[in-house]
């Protein structure tokens, strides 16, 4: 459920933040609307709003806001002849979701509304589902799977209250948003925030400002992400259609991702153990905004009922154009996406809009997105398969179960352009391209992508930071990812943003260095590593991979200059030769393998930005680490009340990567 508001100041003090948080458990939503969810009266909101208050050991502030929230009740019900009915914002948002998989956008969304506040209730739950026929507890939001669509204006505010009544604790990151100005709003769990506990609430709240395009959601404890918790997040500028140079007439979002049957915690416990040296996990099938059909007789050995599984299929009217925005949600597999019989143009990457470059296939890798603009124009059909391909060379085993293809019918209608679940069509008989299926995982070319808005990179760099990424096997035969000597091992409850501003509070000269670049002095390079940055600098990063597998490099809170990617080492000659006029800007680049990637930036938004791998197993073995931007403006931030108080709570290791401990002593 979404609530749209006037644009208002996000600055809360603490008293009032834990009075929001107990009435909020009985809040009536900002519209009045009250038709949904669960109707209450004064009574049973003080016992609730008491009960919150036993849990976050706060009292003295607790007491005045309790008296807050007697204080507003009682003024109401002095004015009604009863106790007023107030309604549970968490259960009307449950009462009001319909699971779905249509992510069509408005086409009458208003570009030119003021800013608003848009407000939604997400309730985090674990529940068993068989989204192509075999079933597997997933994680889902609202008892929605893929997750809920955010759709706003760039200057709008986003407040996402979560309530997480998962069996693990879990955090939001929000893919490729700046978070300028609201760093621990980044999500990212042991660098800026402690996670959401099982049974916890938290606020997110965010203004999105400088950026516009095609975003996504999704959990970053753990691999959650594989479990289902994830969804799209869509910003429209106000120039949308004059930087889209190709109009079209519908807008719709299409995710693919890697699917597993197994539970990503019992494959990650697998992965990490001994002797797995390039062993990832392999998929064992593929689904596009949720769905896929599996032949149940294939699996004897799966709880499997495929009766309510279906192949997702999108309505389009015939002689338009409609855009197509594609985002990888999956976990290692990278796709190449087509639709038979039809060419189309790539108009934007990662939120960066694209002058059209025309292809058959699309490459796509774990945590990117493009937006393609396809014509319904082909005579030989009413119905077309959109096809998406694992590149299967990359894996390293193989899977009895793996169907490395995932189809949807695309189906020219002169109906309301939708996305529809349940409609009958028969089945595509289109032209698969001759064209040879890739066999490398790599990125699409970066110098064929031109952006619509000319921005040069700076000239020259004032810093280099050159940082090899590898696996190493180390202690207990434990195959571990790292970049340079570092292997990201985080701390749930004490993440290094809120360290960082402690220690330097209290002037603990560990947390006061001023130099740049590794800090080894405030943080444990062994376990994360952390390359401080002070001051509005252009910095160049060359990524050079000694691993024989691809990485899709994401970085938080930012998007970089894509100015070049080879094969083999590095030759420091490729600075004679930069196009440094108009290059590529995403936030999401692959090098591959044996390969090395060279990125620039300007070190203008403060915090401490995560750089890693996407693919989720290379993650969580600890191939990640991190930017301290402008530490002088960092050490003055006071972090909001409700994000110290995530590390109070108990059981955050729940749903976390499993130490190496685990298998301390096992020698074979």
């Amino acid at each position: 459920m979404e609530r749209d508001t006037e644009d208002s100041s996000s600055s809360r003090s603490e008293a009032y933040w834990h009075a929001e948080q107990a009435q909020a458990l009985l809040v009536e939503d900002g519209d009045g609307n009250d038709e949904h969810g669960k109707f209450l009266g004064h009574e049973s909101r003080t016992r609730n709003a008491c009960n919150y208050f036993r849990q976050h050991k706060s009292w003295s502030t607790a007491i005045l806001s309790v008296f807050l929230v007697l204080i507003t009740t009682g003024i109401v019900w002095w004015f009604g002849s009863e106790a007023p009915l107030i309604v549970d914002p968490w259960q009307a948002a449950l009462d009001a979701a319909e699971p779905h998989h249509d992510y069509t956008l408005d086409r009458n969304w208003d570009f030119d509304a003021p800013p608003r506040t848009r407000e939604y209730w997400w309730t985090i739950e674990n529940a068993e589902l068989n989204p192509d026929g075999v079933y597997k507890s997933m994680i889902v939001i609202n008892g929605q799977f893929p997750g809920p669509m955010i759709n706003c204006n760039e200057g709008d505010t986003v407040i996402v209250n979560v309530k997480n009544k998962g069996m693990n604790a879990t955090s939001i990151h929000w893919h490729g948003i700046y978070q300028n100005g609201t760093n621990w709003m980044d999500g990212t769990v042991g660098i800026t925030q402690c996670p959401i506990a099982s049974g916890g609430i938290f606020t997110y709240e965010f203004k999105i400002s400088g950026q516009s395009g095609s975003y996504w959601y999704h959990a970053h404890q753990g691999t959650q992400v594989a479990d289902g918790l994830y969804g799209p997040l869509v910003v429209h500028s106000r120039l949308e259609k004059k930087l889209q140079e190709i109009r079209y007439d519908s807008d719709r979002v299409i995710m693919v991702q890697d699917y597993y049957h197994d539970a990503s915690g019992a494959l990650l416990l697998k992965y990490l153990e001994p002797d797995r040296e390039n062993a990832e996990p392999v998929p064992d099938g593929a689904l596009i905004n949720g769905k896929n059909v599996r032949n149940c007789d294939a699996l004897p050995h799966r709880k499997c009922d495929n009766t309510t599984a279906g192949l997702a299929t999108l309505e389009l009217a015939p002689s338009q154009n409609h855009r197509l925005r594609f985002i990888n949600t999956g976990s290692f597999a990278e796709f190449q996406i087509q639709v038979d019989e039809h060419e189309f143009a790539v108009t934007e990457v990662d939120g960066t809009d694209v002058k059209p470059a025309y292809y058959h296939r699309l490459n796509i890798n774990p945590g990117q997105r493009y937006s393609i603009v396809l014509k319904t124009d082909r005579p030989t059909a009413g119905s077309f398969w959109l096809r998406a391909r694992m590149i299967t060379d990359c894996f390293a085993e193989r899977n009895a179960d793996l169907i490395p293809e995932v189809r949807a019918v695309v189906q020219y209608s002169q109906d309301e352009m939708r996305s529809t679940d349940g409609m009958s069509y028969p089945l595509p008989k289109s032209l698969d391209w001759p064209e040879a299926i890739e066999q490398i995982c790599k990125d699409m070319n970066t110098t064929e992508l031109i952006p619509a808005t000319i921005t040069t990179a700076p000239a020259a760099p004032d810093a280099v930071y050159y940082l090899w990424a590898n696996f190493q096997i180390g202690d207990w035969r434990l195959s571990r990812g790292f970049f340079n000597d570092s292997s990201w091992k985080p701390d749930v409850y004490s993440p290094t943003l809120s360290r960082y501003i402690e220690g330097y509070s209290v002037v603990n000269e560990s947390f006061t260095s001023t130099e740049n670049g590794s800090n080894e002095v405030t943080f444990d390079n062994n376990r994360e590593m952390v390359i401080q940055i002070a001051g509005i600098q252009t910095i160049d990063i060359i990524i050079q991979n000694f691993d024989d597998g691809n990485h899709p490099m994401h970085l938080h809170g930012y998007k970089y200059f894509v100015l070049a990617q080879g094969h083999g080492y590095f030759p420091w000659d490729t600075y004679n030769s930069l196009n440094l006029s108009n290059p590529l800007r995403r936030d999401t680049a692959s090098v591959q393998a044996y390969s090395w990637l060279l990125i620039r930036l300007v070190t203008d938004n403060p915090g401490m930005w995560a750089l890693h791998c996407h693919i989720s197993w290379h993650t969580e073995a600890g191939m990640l680490m991190q930017f301290l931007i402008r530490p002088e403006i960092v050490s003055k931030w006071s972090l909001p009340v409700a994000n110290t108080n995530l590390c109070q709570a108990e059981g955050l290791e729940n749903g976390m990567t499993p130490g190496d401990d685990t298998w301390s002593g096992d020698t074979g």
